[in-house]
Formats: C-alpha cells, sequence, structure tokens
C-alpha cells in the first residue's frame, strides 16, 4: 500500500508552508522593507532605460514601408 502523499497535496503544503513564512517575514521585517522601497524606485529607473531603450532601432526593421536614413 503506497501511503506517499500525491502531488497535489505535497505542492499544497508546500504553498502553505512559503506563504505562513512569507507572512512571519513580512511582519518582522516590514519597516526595513518599506524603509527601501525608495530606493528602489530609484534604482528601477535607470534599469528601466537600460533594459527598455535598447529595443528601439529593431522597429524599423520589421516596418517595409520605411525608408532608410540617408547617410
Amino acid at each position: 500500500m503506497d501511503r506517499r502523499p500525491s502531488k497535489g497535496t505535497f505542492w499544497l503544503m508546500v504553498a502553505i508552508a512559503l506563504a505562513v513564512m512569507g507572512f512571519l517575514l513580512w511582519e518582522e521585517h516590514k519597516v526595513h522593507l518599506l524603509g527601501a522601497l525608495p530606493w528602489l524606485i530609484l534604482l528601477a529607473c535607470p534599469l528601466m532605460h537600460l533594459f527598455m531603450h535598447r529595443r528601439h532601432d529593431r522597429h524599423r526593421e520589421h516596418d517595409p514601408q520605411e525608408k532608410p536614413p540617408d547617410e
């Protein structure tokens, strides 16, 4: 007789354990996490520009009607 829990039961137990750990970490370190939030927002700005502005030149490759700039 197989007495092991099913995979669904295992992942449910893992999800509950992670939720409890997340809640306890949030309650104990809320002040530290919220204090770092303004710095994280400031850090997000240059990272957004770095990763999002990369693709501007690729738009012209997909538009067959746009002429390339004269050099």
